[in-house]
Parts: C-alpha cells; structure tokens; sequence
C-alpha cells in the first residue's frame, strides 16, 4: 500500500489518520522476548504503518487474531509517509518509542540496508530464507542487506494505471471507453492534449488531473534509473528521463490542467466525492484510497485505463521488526502471515493493494472491480506489474523526489519561474544530501 505513497508516499492509502500514532506504539526493550503482556497468556502485537496497508479494512487483522487468540494487533498509522519516517527515524536514533512491526516505504529501503541494519532484525533468524521464491525476485533483493540479511517482508507493489471519472468525461464531451482513451493518451503528449481540450469543455469548476505531483511521480515510475544510476552515482539533475517528466509536469500547471491540490492533504481527499478532477494517476494501491474518500456515490462513476507513456511502477513498501521491538518473534509470524500469497490475493480483491507474491499475481488475473465499472483490474494491474522496469533504488530516492514535487508545487500554485523552482529543488537536494 506509497507510498504511495507516500505513496506513499508520501505514499498514502485509505485508513485513520493519527499524526501521533507512532508515539502511541509500545516503547520496546532490547530483548528478544516471548513472554505475555500479562498473566492470561495473551500479549499485543503492535504495528505502526503510514495512510492503510488495508489489513483492517481486508479483515486480516480480525483472522488473525481469531487463528491466534493469545495475539490482539494494536496499529496506529500517520497519513503522510514523510511524517512516519521523520518520527520513525528519531524513535531509532533513541531506541524506544518502536512497534513490533513498522511500515518501511520501497523509496525508503535503500536506507535500511545501507544504513540501518543494525537497527532491525534479521529475519533470517526466524526462518525467512525458506519464503525468498515466495517474492518477486527484485521485491525480495531490495530489502537484502550487504551481508545478506533479509530486513523486511514484501507486501504490495504499485503496477501504474490512470483511473478516470466517466461521468464528467462524458460532460466534456471526450470518450469515456477505457480501450478508445488508452490509444488516444497512448503518449503523455496524447494525454496533455487531451486535457487541453477537457479543459475547454471542463463541467464545473473541474479540473483535468489533482496535481502535477501526481503525474511526475507516476512519470518517473515507468524509468529504471531515476535519481541514481545503475551504478549507484547520483545522476537525478542530468537524468533524461527525469528532466522529461519535470517539463511535461510544468506545462500541465503552466497549462490550467491541475486542480492544485496538494496530494494526502483535507482538501485533495474532500476532492475525490466533490467531482474536482476528471483524471488521476493511479498506482494499484490507490483503488483502496479513491473508494474510501469517493464513497458509495462514486461506485460506477470511476473506470481504469492503461497509462500513457508504457508501463511503470509507484510505491510498494515492506514490513520491517526493529531490534528493539518487545515482541521480535511474535511479530515475524504476523508479517510471514501478512504477506504470503493467500493473505495478498485477498489484499488486491478486497482494497486493490497489487501482490508482490509471485504465487498471488496469477490468482488474481481476472478479478475486476465493480466499483470501476468493472474494470480488469487483475489484467490491467497485472500487464503493468509484468512490463514494469526493475528500478534502481538509492539511499535518498524518496527524500529527493519530496524535493522535485515541492518545486512542482511552487510552479503549479504560486506561479514560480519553473527555472528558480528547479534551483530551489536543487538547494533542497543538496540539504537533504549534507
């Protein structure tokens, strides 16, 4: 669920916002111990995410604890991602503070391997070598430390698609048929135009897309090297493919084409029921987040096409248990539960969160979604999942990519000189680096 953010990813997905969440999770000792929270013999397993994983609105939790009465799971969750790891980041500097499973965000992996390793389990201590050909083989080595340590369990990833409101299409007189839209936004070009001329019929005071963040983070997703290369350099300020995806969101503000909401915030949630845009980019995990803020009304109202531009992946994330976690060995059961194939392909039919587990992506192949007018999800989702580049994570990719869309932001809201909002990215770059 990244990201989406988030989503993030910021990843974010459907669920409470606790923006003190993590400061309620259970202030864990050193100790690897087994022991009960009291003298009945049950303990709480607590977990601490970012938005919604969808554990709870899937039922996982409820199943869980039902195969497990000594088990009760406690989550608490921030919305925005960059608020999680901010607050996630001081608790391991401390060591306390720290639940027995916390969320880590794939552009957030790189850091944990490289750096933080001592702050988490090895899973390999409680068996997790035996599930690697359970995962996607680049989902599995992604959370591989330099030593081989395996640092966090796979839960979704986010295969990219464009989901779309028919109704106000249909007002502005475009196509609505996700096949007849996917060949005329076949290129991001198409895809402008096409909003151009939405925007000419637009009903209301709608909008083309939500922002301009979301069409550069969805740009990116579809590249292998995006802020370093294969190599490991820091490549983001002369990457082709980047500098493509800041110009393209540049002329979608400069052109009127975006709502101007800020992603995760009160008022790009209030958007999704009020009809405020006719597009926006969508990650699989997104499905879960537009139904919760959209509601009942907006059932049948939504439709899925594939995305312009070919095929790309946003968010994804893992499941992580810190060494000073008070219940290590209770929480490996849960996220080896959590993530396994059965527990995935319910995750994507019931919230739209995409497996990472190789032996779900087949199962879930004909699901569709009749809350998007019976869109083939499974296909649609799958197709990407499977044409995806495999993309080169770096120690800063979620940290410098925050940086680009703030300067989007600025250009898209304030009006800034898109040439000074890249200077401003870059001096933003070069803080976050040190």
């Amino acid at each position: 669920m990244p990201t989406a953010r988030a989503a993030r990813r910021a990843v974010a997905r459907l669920g409470a916002v606790v923006l003190t969440g993590a400061l309620l999770a259970a202030c864990g000792g050193s100790s690897d111990s087994d022991s009960a929270d009291g003298g009945n013999g049950k303990i709480t397993v607590t977990v601490d995410l970012f938005g919604s994983f969808g554990y709870k609105e899937a039922g996982l939790y409820a199943e869980y604890e039902k195969l497990h009465p000594n088990v009760t799971i406690k989550q608490t969750d921030t919305e925005d991602e960059a608020d999680y790891w901010k607050s996630l980041q001081t608790r391991l500097a401390g060591g306390g503070g720290l639940a027995d499973v916390q969320g880590i965000e794939v552009g957030r992996i790189a850091t944990v391997t490289q750096q933080q390793s001592d702050k988490f389990e090895d899973l390999k201590k409680y068996g997790a070598e035996s599930l690697k050909g359970q995962f996607a083989e680049a989902k599995w080595a992604a959370a591989t430390g330099r030593s081989g340590e395996v640092l966090g369990l796979g839960t979704d990833v986010g295969p990219e698609a464009m989901c779309y409101r028919t109704d106000l299409l249909k007002k502005a007189g475009l196509p609505t048929d996700r096949e007849e839209l996917a060949q005329r936004w076949s290129s991001w070009d198409g895809y402008l135009e096409l909003g151009k001329k939405y925007k000419a019929k637009a009903p209301g005071k709608s909008a083309w897309l939500d922002s301009v963040g979301s069409l550069y983070s969805i740009m990116i997703g579809q590249q292998k090297e995006r802020y370093y290369s294969a190599s490991g350099e820091l490549i983001w300020d002369e990457n082709p493919a980047l500098l493509e995806a800041w110009d393209r969101s540049v002329e979608a503000a400069e052109s009127g084409l975006s709502a101007e909401l800020d992603q995760w915030s009160p008022q790009w949630n209030q958007a999704f029921a009020a009809g405020s845009f006719a597009t926006i980019p969508c990650p699989a995990w997104m499905l879960g987040y537009i139904k919760g803020q959209a509601g009942d009304a907006g059932q049948g109202k939504w439709d899925i096409a594939k995305l312009p531009g070919g095929a790309g992946n946003w968010g994804g994330s893992y499941l992580a248990v810190p060494r000073a976690a008070e219940h290590k060995k209770e929480a490996y059961e849960l996220i080896k539960w959590l993530t396994a194939p059965e527990q995935q392909e319910k995750l994507f039919r019931e919230v739209g969160n995409f497996p990472s587990s190789t032996g779900a992506i087949d199962k879930v192949a004909d699901t569709t979604d009749p809350y998007f007018s019976d869109a083939p999800i499974g296909r649609i989702f799958g197709d990407a999942a499977k044409a995806a580049p495999v993309q080169v994570l770096g120690l800063h990719d979620q940290s410098i990519a925050q940086q680009i869309t703030n300067a989007l932001s600025e250009v898209e809201r304030k009006g800034t000189d898109p040439d000074k909002a890249w200077k401003n990215a870059s001096k933003g770059v070069a803080n976050t680096l040190g």
